[in-house]
């Protein structure tokens, strides 16, 4: 399993900043098994189990790829399905 923690900053009525962490282990991700992948040429795609290249897909948060619950989370984060 690999964690790394977060923090986000906001400006509303003076700072507030927000902290957390994320999960990258699969095994946490059970019920958020959709997988937003950036490709070499910088397209948000997603991929959904049984998919041809969801096995082969590999998550790295360092170069913004995520884990999705829903498709429709996936498409309102501006990311697209993988037509294969």
């Amino acid at each position: 399993m690999t964690r790394f923690a977060f923090a986000v900053a906001a400006l509303i009525s003076g700072s507030l900043l927000v902290m957390g962490t994320v999960s990258t282990s699969s095994a946490e991700n059970d019920a958020c098994n959709i997988k937003g992948n950036v490709s070499t040429r910088g397209e948000r795609i997603y991929h959904v189990p049984g998919q041809r290249y969801y096995n082969q897909t590999r998550i790295s948060a360092s170069h913004g790829e995520r884990w999705f619950c829903s498709e429709a989370e996936a498409r309102a984060a501006g990311w697209r399905r993988s037509r294969v």
